[in-house]
């Protein structure tokens, strides 16, 4: 069956009895999550949704959310997931823009208040008609509880849309990647080959990625499902409960973004005594990073802490999102985000569309083509014409290949920055930090500058121990690098500004900068910064 939800029905109909959802003390078999499916579907088709409708979801990880997912799914409707965080007028903008005819919404909690902006949002979108609130409180009864479990699902065409992901929309307002079922089906069948998934051997996933992200969405829940494993829902990432989790459920696959590797680091420095790293090197068989660079140092950290390998991967919302990885069971190559997955091509591309040369030197904008890109942007032809050509799409980032062909992230094409005229990669900066065993965390940023046009920046989250002053961690990298790429700038933070998926927000940094600061952010941080 070509309906992305049919994943849900070929696991059930070969493992009904199988866990399919964790949460709490909650848990839910394959035939009880097919079952609330088509539940939802049965809710929305008596209120007219079916095929080539869209409808929206903003839910945390909770089972309602998967149930949500596959309930629009089998009525051949597309999804349309909002980030939990969405303003009202935001809100009002994804459900205009989508064109969705009703609403599925968390009704929030003291920690997480959403009711407000779901209310505002949904009274201020012109043409979505039914709002369903999904009670916290997992006792209460589910709007759709009183429908029929037994639900057909509905045929689709390789060409219909399933998801519509809407990007960021830092450089404008948000556009929705219409992505079809066979994009999203065929991303979330690559487990087998990126990752060895089997039915037989399923696995235990831990969603502490968001699900309405691609990334989570995909890898994990779809990920999961596509070969009857287990989904463990973590509403909220907090490293400590996250090393508790996968030890008490024997998780199987981590995936997570650098931040959270980070994090668990850290955790685990904490817990000391408390908590045993071999009881995850145990059970953990499968690490993945993707949403941005892993840091080398992080990826060797972790492979000494819990002797796991972390598999890099990338991938974009409008990819599905996968579109390489590290090779499983070959050494990794730090830094790397691997090769294209089975079905995919990328190639690197300058301003003209022209493939950049084979030089392992070169740096070109990343190509993609593959049964994982998207048909286009939702009813926005020239978005979709600027980013796409002959099937292919443009991402944005900028990378190199090695004589083996494997890609290399270098940076975002939009986070380089020109010092003189000459181009800095801050990633480059990012890494060498990072192997200061006093640096825990580091986002390096361009800032205007009178003279050169933009300056460096170094944002930097000391480690508790710290002792070290900017200037010197300064000093330390001039000695390092070229003259035209070291920080001239280093400012000491307690922490990074992060998006829900654990994305640091460089545009936050970056954000009121002018020229005046620089001499201020030179100056020594307050002495509790400076750890002296």
């Amino acid at each position: 069956m070509t309906n992305l939800a049919g994943l849900l029905d070929e696991a059930v109909a070969a493992f009904p009895a199988r866990t399919a959802v964790v949460s709490g003390d909650i848990r839910l078999s394959y035939a009880r999550l097919a079952a609330s499916a088509s539940q939802v579907a049965h809710l929305l088709k008596s209120r007219g949704v079916g095929r080539g409708d869209t409808v929206a979801l903003s839910c945390p990880n909770t089972p309602a959310f998967t149930m949500v997912y596959f309930g629009i799914l089998k009525t051949g409707a597309a999804v349309v997931p909002l980030n939990i965080l969405l303003k009202g007028q935001e809100i009002a903008y994804h459900l205009n823009d989508s064109g969705a005819k009703a609403y599925f919404a968390f009704e929030g909690t003291p920690h997480l208040p959403m009711h407000v902006a779901v209310r505002e949002g949904f009274e201020r979108a012109e043409g979505c008609s039914h709002l369903f609130v999904i009670p916290a409180d997992a006792s209460l009864p589910l709007p759709w509880a009183d429908q029929d479990t037994v639900f057909e699902t509905t045929s689709t065409d390789d060409e219909d849309t399933a998801v519509i992901l809407y990007t960021s929309g830092t450089t404008g307002r948000p556009k929705g990647a219409e992505l079809r079922h066979r994009n999203m089906r065929a991303n979330a069948l690559c487990g087998a080959a990126v990752f060895g998934c089997d039915a037989e051997r399923p696995d235990t996933y831990l969603a502490t990625l968001p699900l309405f992200h691609s990334f989570g969405q995909t890898v994990v829940q779809n990920g999961a499902v596509a070969y009857a494993g287990t989904v463990v829902m973590m509403p909220r990432f907090e490293p400590q409960a996250a090393l508790q989790l996968i030890v008490a459920e024997r998780v199987t696959v981590f995936a997570g973004v650098p931040t959270m590797y980070w994090g668990l680091l850290s955790a685990v420095h904490d817990a000391a005594g408390e908590l045993d790293p071999a009881a995850i090197t145990d059970t953990l068989r499968i690490a993945v990073s993707g949403g941005s660079a892993l840091p080398v140092e992080i990826h060797r950290r972790f492979r000494e802490r819990f002797g796991v390998t972390i598999l890099e991967g990338y991938g974009l919302s409008e990819t599905s999102p996968v579109v390489s990885f590290s090779v499983r069971g070959e050494e990794p190559r730090p830094g790397s985000i691997g090769v294209p997955i089975p079905g995919v091509e990328m190639r690197l591309v300058d301003g003209d569309w022209n493939t950049v040369e084979d030089d392992p030197k070169a740096v070109g904008e990343i190509a993609v083509r593959g049964h994982n890109v998207m048909k286009g942007y939702l009813r926005n032809p020239e978005a979709t014409a600027e980013a796409t050509r002959d099937g292919w799409l443009r991402t944005g980032d900028l990378a190199r290949k090695d004589a083996d062909g494997y890609f290399y992230i270098v940076d975002r094409s939009k986070d380089m920055i020109i010092r003189g005229g000459y181009n800095v990669y801050p990633r480059e900066i990012e890494e060498l930090l990072m192997t200061h065993q006093e640096v825990s965390l580091v986002a390096v940023i361009g800032i205007p500058d009178a003279s050169h046009g933009e300056d460096i920046k170094a944002v930097v989250v000391p480690t508790d121990a710290s002792r070290i002053t900017p200037e010197e961690l300064r000093a330390w990298a001039k000695e390092r690098l070229a003259a035209y790429k070291y920080p001239r700038i280093v400012e000491f933070v307690d922490t990074l500004p992060m998006t829900s998926t654990g994305k640091i927000l460089k545009r936050e940094l970056i954000r009121g900068h002018a020229p005046a600061d620089r001499a201020a952010a030179l100056r020594p941080g307050p002495p509790s910064r400076r750890r002296r």
